[in-house]
């Protein structure tokens, strides 16, 4: 998955997911204007298997992730990164399970298939709970994530997930304990992964966490 090359950058002038606009507007009747993009909305489940006490997550490539960490001279239109210097691993993020919302189908469908697509773990759709709706971004765009939370065990365990091929998916499947998130979430160190994630495992360790000894 790490194994990036023949990296250059070049301007984004037309997209099936990223749509960039201007918005003018006044403030306190003072003239503004706000860079922006639209991007959809998306679903995203914490997975908790409760027959071994492990959190389920996704590990995968990040091009926005790998891109932030070069230097300017690499992100001129045109540049050619050297990734000897500047490894894949660079890019490799830890995240919830997750998908946008491309269909016009109950969240909970579209949370459902992707635990089975990323995960393997195929799970009736009742043991689906709503935890919260919330802004995934507020800066340059403003999309719903919507957050779920689901408990499985090895018997829902179908396949090793990895994502869709066909979709230029190229997801691991990564199990941490109840402790390693607690530590991975009261350290101050760099974490990579989403402000999202950090929120559902504070929201786990407060709600659904196993009382420990």
């Amino acid at each position: 998955m790490e194994d990036i090359e023949d990296v250059r950058v070049e301007t984004l002038t037309n997209s099936r997911f990223v749509r960039p606009f201007l918005m003018h507007y006044k403030q306190n009747k003072e003239a503004k204007s706000w860079e922006l993009v639209s991007l959809h909305e998306s679903v995203a489940i914490i997975i908790f298997n409760t027959q071994r006490n492990k959190l389920i997550f996704v590990q995968q490539f990040r091009p926005a992730v790998y891109f932030s960490g070069l230097p300017a001279e690499c992100r001129k239109n045109g540049a050619k990164v050297d990734t000897t210097k500047y490894p894949g691993n660079d890019g490799i993020t830890l995240e919830l399970c997750a998908g946008i919302v491309d269909r016009d189908v109950p969240l909970k469908d579209i949370a459902k298939l992707e635990v089975l697509e990323e995960c393997g773990y195929d799970v009736p759709i009742e043991k689906f709970q709503k935890v919260k709706t919330f802004r995934s971004g507020v800066g340059v765009s403003g999309d719903r994530m919507n957050l779920f939370y689901v408990e499985v065990d090895d018997k829902m365990k179908v396949s090793q997930g990895g994502g869709v091929a066909s979709e230029g998916e190229m997801i691991d499947v990564v199990e941490k304990s109840v402790e390693e998130v607690r530590a991975m979430v009261d350290s101050t160190d760099e974490v990579m992964c989403p402000s999202g994630l950090l929120f559902g495992l504070s929201w786990f360790l407060r709600h659904k966490a196993p009382a420990t000894p």
